[in-house]
């Protein structure tokens, strides 16, 4: 699989829609974490990323505008020990509360499936980073849009290089409905040397129209310590 170039993959794609980026950093020093999200309607894009004591949970920007907050409020990101759990969807609580009672990754989300917002039966993407670096990957979809049969994909790297993630999101593009993604994780370019520059990155090549909040993290290997950046459209 050849390495792609991130910011060109988001420039070129209006509509990725959520997308989680798992990754090792350039000096081979730090663990990466990145995870957006991107909106069409009004409800969609009337939200922040706001920090809690254990991650970050989406909140309404304007809570007089929020119509249905089902699908769009939840913990996108959650820590357990030092393990950091990054999803699009409430399977963070998901696979949070499985650990916690001894369950795996894979088995905690055998428990979900893709979302039920039909036609589009949006796919629920995880990821579960590791202290040492080592991260995995999922994604629970329909199959070709019949929400009859859940697809259940699991992708691990156990031994991550430096200077590159892997990238998976919820769309191909955009459309209507919105086609799910395909394949495996994109093997992607992380030359950013901290998370304030890859959280640039990241923004400025984001659709200035549909996007609505990005988290980046940064997390030294040696010492557990970690930087964040969050960037909020409002």
């Amino acid at each position: 699989m050849n390495k792609l170039d991130l910011t060109q993959l988001l420039k070129s794609n209006p509509y990725p829609g959520r997308g989680i980026v798992l990754g090792r950093s350039a000096d081979g020093k730090c663990a990466v974490a990145a995870y957006f999200i991107m909106g069409r309607s009004e409800n969609s894009r009337n939200r922040v990323f706001t920090v809690t004591d254990d991650g970050i949970r989406t909140e309404a920007h304007d809570p007089s505008k929020m119509t249905d907050p089902s699908l769009i409020i939840y913990h996108p990101v959650r820590q357990v020990g030092n393990t950091l759990i990054v999803t699009n969807g409430d399977q963070t609580d998901t696979v949070r509360d499985g650990l916690l009672a001894g369950k795996t990754f894979a088995s905690s989300l055998h428990t979900r499936e893709f979302e039920p917002d039909g036609p589009n039966y949006t796919p629920r993407i995880s990821g579960l980073l590791s202290p040492d670096g080592s991260f995995k990957l999922s994604i629970l979809k329909s199959a070709d849009g019949d929400p009859s049969c859940c697809h259940r994909y699991f992708f691990t790297y156990d031994h991550p290089l430096s200077g590159e993630g892997r990238f998976i999101h919820t769309y191909m593009g955009d459309g209507s409905p919105l086609p799910s993604f395909e394949g495996e994780p994109e093997r992607v370019t992380l030359d950013a040397p901290d998370a304030a520059s890859l959280a640039d990155q990241m923004w400025d090549a984001l659709d200035p129209d549909n996007k609505v909040s990005l988290f980046v993290r940064y997390i030294d290997l040696k010492t557990g310590e970690h930087t964040q950046v969050i960037r909020n459209k409002f």
